[in-house]
């Protein structure tokens, strides 16, 4: 089937969208085989997410069923993304056809749907009309996909949550610890870490009631390290690389910093030659992104962290067939 400007732009858009913000070094892209979608790519780390997409532009709201069961029954992906010409038309046939869906197996199915209205005067020819649309849809995409899908649904509130720690340190030692051993109990993860037993318990179930650590039990005990938990883990090592003055060229990371200013982290507002352990520190406690910053250097100074390395992507499907 031919295809329009507007919906190759809006395509591709989505794709160049998610793998420049894989230059965070939160996560790896790899481009992935289209199938029967319009785009698709693995956003990869520890985890493997898959997500696929559809761009509804020149066909009208008839096309709607089709693209919605051909996301809905694909299986083993993080997200089904649908980007849509924003029309009254379009908008009420997406409804039924969602609404539909409530009473079939596929309703589950429906929580992984990410839905993109596009102005219906997008025209691809204007240079400033396509910068003004990706820009909007990276804002979107990065708030409602990115931050949902990759980074275990972190949120502004969460990371003041972590930040606003009393123990400066321990929550990243604790997280970081846990990843790589696992929890056995609260005295030998104490023991390990050098730290008051007390301290570490009241910690760790700190985090588990705020989502950084799951377990089976509604109680607590056997810990796991949950995906905004690992999220948390690899801002940090970014925030870290930072104060390190090893974050990239002439320290800066537009991808990360983007990424963190969504999340209410201002980590340049902070000078790396700020004061953030022992007796200089000037304490800045209303301020999440000077806390989490004291509590980065402050493991880094204990030596107890490992930090998790920047995640760099294989070379995409596309760039394997170039080269070839």
């Amino acid at each position: 089937m031919s295809t329009s400007p507007e919906h190759d732009y809006l395509s591709k858009a989505a794709l160049r969208i998610m793998e420049s913000a894989s230059n965070s070094g939160l996560f790896g892209y790899t481009e992935g085989q289209r199938k029967l979608f319009d785009f698709s790519c693995d956003l990869k780390q520890d985890w493997s997410k898959v997500i696929v997409g559809q761009t509804l532009w020149k066909h009208g709201g008839d096309g709607i069923d089709k693209d919605l069961r051909t996301l809905l029954n694909e299986r083993d992906i993080a997200a089904a993304v649908y980007i849509a010409r924003h029309e009254s038309k379009l908008r009420s046939r997406f409804a039924e056809v969602t609404q539909s869906y409530l009473d079939t197996p596929m309703r589950d199915r429906l929580s992984r749907l990410r839905v993109f209205w596009v102005p219906a005067d997008f025209e691809a020819k204007d240079e400033n009309i396509r910068e003004s649309i990706y820009n909007a849809l990276k804002e979107e995409i990065t708030k409602d996909l990115l931050l949902h899908v990759t980074l275990g649904g972190l949120t502004p509130r969460d990371t003041t949550r972590f930040a606003s720690a009393k123990r400066p340190g321990l929550p990243i030692a604790i997280l970081s610890y846990i990843k790589k051993h696992g929890y056995r109990n609260n005295t030998r993860t104490a023991k390990d870490l050098d730290r008051n037993p007390n301290a570490v318990k009241y910690e760790t179930e700190r985090l588990f009631i705020l989502g950084f650590l799951e377990s089976e039990s509604l109680q607590g005990g056997i810990y796991q390290v949950t995906a905004s938990g690992q999220a948390m883990l690899d801002i940090c090592s970014r925030l870290r690389d930072y104060l390190k003055g090893n974050l990239g060229e002439k320290n800066t990371n537009k991808e990360l910093e983007h990424i963190c200013s969504l999340l209410g982290i201002e980590y340049p507002s902070i000078p790396i030659t700020t004061p953030l352990v022992n007796k200089d520190v000037e304490h800045q406690l209303q301020n999440p992104t000077f806390l989490l910053l004291q509590h980065v250097a402050q493991a880094d100074s204990d030596g107890s962290v490992d930090w998790p390395a920047p995640y760099f992507a294989l070379p995409s499907t596309t760039d394997i067939a170039a080269a070839s």
